[in-house]
């Protein structure tokens, strides 16, 4: 790529967002920039203006190492993909969205996200407001427990809550690896094979702290409103909440959303925003797999923008988890 510098963070399905939304032409935003592969894979396909977008300021810091190469054509701007239509300032042609924790976050000890490594317990994407230390320490253990099991579909989450509180009377929970060894001392040794015991209660505290369903939810309300007639959106998820989310999202707005039953009136018919590409969503192909372990759980869906004008979406039908739901009223 033009100039850019190699860097640990492999863009996951991106081949298959350049070829399904091909021609890559006019203003795109990555509402989550990461690194930046999206941003310039997406310019090296022929997009002339990228508005790149992160609330974390070390991902802002590190583009301008890449950025500078691509001139007039890169801004990077400080915020949170929730406000991309704002952040846009107009109409843009093409809105990727790469959601969760990156793996240059992830690989980062002192950031706090992974359970593999030891570090502070942090995972504030933004590196301000209230961390996982804080949750951790001082959240009644009712609310820890409908954290892990809500975000996190912990079936022990009232166990390991109960293990939490126990454990931060002897002392402060300060680091991962404490944290990673209380959950994991609730739960059976993992066979070869299955993933880490903390797994589900670090992802669990993480959207909690990064409050990333609510931010999902608003981003993609954001791109209906900033995209043009025409224009394209790519979602990758991780998870299936996420997934779940975004496809309900998607499936509401092509006019393809639920019809009602004997028990409820049918939802008021609205003409479709977007138009569905490969409506079952991609998952990443065997090359993909080889040369990055990581997309293995990745799921990206696409659509493309209507003419139908931009409004708010019923959070009621989208499967969000129930504290997000709550959260959204």
């Amino acid at each position: 790529m033009q100039g850019a510098p190699e860097t640990p963070h492999v863009p996951v399905l991106l081949r298959p967002i350049l070829q399904h939304l091909a021609p890559i032409r006019g203003v795109w935003v990555d509402g989550t920039l990461g690194a930046g592969g999206y941003a310039r894979g997406l310019l090296e396909a022929g997009a002339a203006h990228l508005i790149g977008i992160d609330r974390d300021p070390l991902a802002l810091e590190m583009a301008k190492g890449w950025a500078h190469a691509y001139g007039a054509r890169v801004t990077l701007v400080a915020g949170n993909f929730a406000e991309l239509d704002a952040h846009a300032g107009g109409l843009v042609d093409g809105v990727v969205l790469d959601l969760g924790v990156s793996s240059m976050q992830l690989d980062q000890a002192a950031r706090g996200f992974s359970f593999a490594k030891d570090g502070p317990l942090d995972m504030r994407m933004s590196q301000s407001g209230v961390s996982a230390r804080d949750l951790v320490n001082e959240a009644e253990e009712a609310t820890l427990a409908d954290i892990l099991f809500h975000y996190g579909e912990e079936r022990a989450a009232r166990r390991i809550a109960r293990a939490i509180v126990a454990a931060r009377q002897e002392a402060p929970i300060e680091t991962t690896l404490h944290l990673a060894g209380i959950v994991s001392a609730c739960l059976p040794r993992p066979k070869p094979g299955q993933s880490h015991p903390a797994t589900r209660s670090f992802q669990a505290l993480r959207i909690a702290v990064n409050a990333e369903f609510e931010a999902l939810v608003a981003g993609l309300e954001a791109a209906e409103r900033a995209l043009k007639p025409g224009g394209k959106l790519a979602v990758v998820s991780f998870h299936s909440m996420e997934d779940r989310v975004v496809k309900r999202f998607l499936a509401a707005r092509a006019g393809q959303g639920g019809g009602g039953s004997r028990h409820a009136p049918a939802p008021e018919v609205i003409a479709p925003r977007f138009r569905l590409i490969e409506k079952r969503g991609i998952s990443a192909d065997d090359a993909e797999l080889a040369q990055n372990p990581r997309a293995r759980s990745a799921r990206l869906r696409m659509a493309e923008r209507l003419e139908a004008p931009a409004g708010p979406v019923d959070r009621a039908g989208l499967g969000l988890p129930a504290l997000a739901r709550e959260k959204g009223r």
